[in-house]
């Protein structure tokens, strides 16, 4: 990326010193002409080495052997023998723009698009009479990831940045481009109980001081309303209004320590209040129900002697969880007919975990020629979440309890490029029957193992 930058500087400078032989010099005016052609690329250079344009992509193509209906963990023997599926998919394609301002002052923002974006289109549609109808051709989201204003003093060592900011509670929200996890896929554990990517308007306070870096958040809080049994507070930090509610706040922290060579260790955590962070007043007799959300996660990763090395676990508590799901069950089924109902009807857990590891080697660091030019990880990766590891519905959720084993190949062409293979097996704790026949009532179906293939390639870097 610095040969392109280098390349385009030289470029217009070229350009500038064309056009200034071009311009005649006789006498002053040509000569103050010149003076002020030279000043004037002079100042576009400059503010063309202050920008900042970049991204990243990911596109995946997966075959599932395991049935896709809904109902799969309601009644596991009908859908046993299902056939597989196909799915293609771009899960996130991001454009980053930054400036730096000087003086400490820089922007930085990204628009990402999930799942290819949406798109919409007008027909005229005859059944109809004649009417214009708008059709949703393709679901997905497009979003405003990052936008945020940043002043740094003393060397980097503080900072304050304001805006629409990225919250770093666990791994997968700190570092969740594509080049920095192995599978196809985020981390499903940590992208289920929590908001993934997740991002909030709010302000921050964050540098690092020798091997030390830090980073305090001050927040508005996550929104009840949108928590789920199987996905526990991954939707709260949504809105279905033009803006985000604040009603209540929250923070947010993270540490990490690079002390010895090549490993990282990180610790986070969140505090903050969810119920009552809605436009819609519950009334009196939910008075004492606060949503009190607190999660604290543990994080390393080694990239050292050929090897990378990630691990992490995140547990989350979540008060009133009874009350709040018999709230949304209520307006859930009051405003069913409604289009753009937030409430879900569903229970949601009092607690719930996530925890993995993965590893991989780079099998091309031994062949001399190719090891400072191209990568090839062979990895393995394990990992169990839970959204409802307590709660007085927890034995209705077994689902939501799963392991996922993974195995396969990171190739790296160069820094910036990666294609990745895997094959995943996904499957759930088998119910102690005790014995029991199969055509006993009190029998519990065991859930289908979901086994998978995926292939994709990704991007990640600057590109100028």
């Amino acid at each position: 990326m610095e040969k392109v930058r280098k390349l385009i500087l030289m470029l217009l400078l070229s350009c500038a010193v064309i056009n200034d032989y071009a311009q005649e010099v006789d006498g002053i005016t040509g000569a103050t002409k010149q003076h002020t052609d030279t000043a004037k690329v002079g100042n576009m250079l400059k503010s063309l080495s202050r920008l900042h344009l970049g991204g990243y992509g990911e596109a995946v193509m997966t075959r599932n052997f395991y049935s896709q209906s809904f109902n799969r963990y309601n009644s596991p023997a009908r859908y046993k023998d299902d056939a597989s599926h196909g799915r293609f998919d771009l899960p996130h394609i991001t454009f980053n723009i930054g400036y730096d301002f000087g003086n400490g002052w820089t922007l930085g923002s990204e628009v990402e698009f999930e799942h290819g974006g949406t798109e919409t289109a007008v027909e005229i549609e005859a059944e109809e009479s004649g009417e214009y109808e708008a059709e949703t051709e393709k679901g997905g989201e497009v979003a405003i990831e990052q936008f945020w204003i940043n002043k740094e003093f003393l060397k980097g060592k503080v900072n304050i940045k304001a805006g629409e900011i990225i919250v770093p509670v666990g791994y997968i929200n700190a570092h969740h481009e594509p080049l920095n996890f192995f599978t196809c896929y985020r981390h499903e554990g940590e992208s289920t109980i929590l908001p993934n990517t997740w991002h909030q308007v709010g302000l921050s306070i964050w540098g690092r001081v020798g091997d030390w870096r830090y980073e305090a958040q001050f927040l508005s809080g996550l929104n009840s309303e949108s928590f789920t049994g199987e996905k526990f507070v991954h939707q709260g930090a949504t809105s279905p209004y033009e803006f985000k509610v604040a009603n209540n706040y929250a923070v947010a922290s993270r540490v990490d320590n690079y002390s010895i060579k090549g490993l990282r260790l990180g610790v986070s955590g969140y505090y903050g209040h969810t119920f009552r962070n809605s436009i819609k007043d519950p009334g009196a007799s939910y008075d004492d129900v606060k949503g009190a959300l607190a999660i604290i996660s543990a994080d390393c990763e080694l990239k050292r002697w050929n090897w990378i090395v990630r691990g992490g676990v995140t547990y989350a508590s979540l008060s009133d969880a009874d009350r709040i799901s018999e709230y949304n069950k209520a307006n859930s089924t009051h405003h069913k007919y409604q289009d753009g109902n937030p409430f879900h009807n569903t229970n949601i857990g009092s607690n719930a975990v996530a925890w993995s590891v993965e590893a991989g080697y780079d099998i091309l660091s031994q062949i001399r020629k190719m090891k400072d030019l191209q990568r090839l990880y062979i990895f393995g990766r394990y990992e169990h979440h839970n959204t409802m590891t307590a709660g007085t519905y927890k034995s209705q959720y077994k689902q939501c309890a799963p392991y996922r084993t993974t195995v396969g190949l990171n190739y790296h062409p160069i820094k910036q490029i990666v294609v990745k293979g895997e094959y995943a097996y996904r499957y759930f704790k088998k119910p102690n029957n005790n014995g029991l026949n199969a055509d006993s009532p009190l029998y519990v179906q065991p859930f289908n193992n979901e086994p998978s293939v995926s292939l994709s390639i990704a991007y990640q870097g600057w590109f100028f």
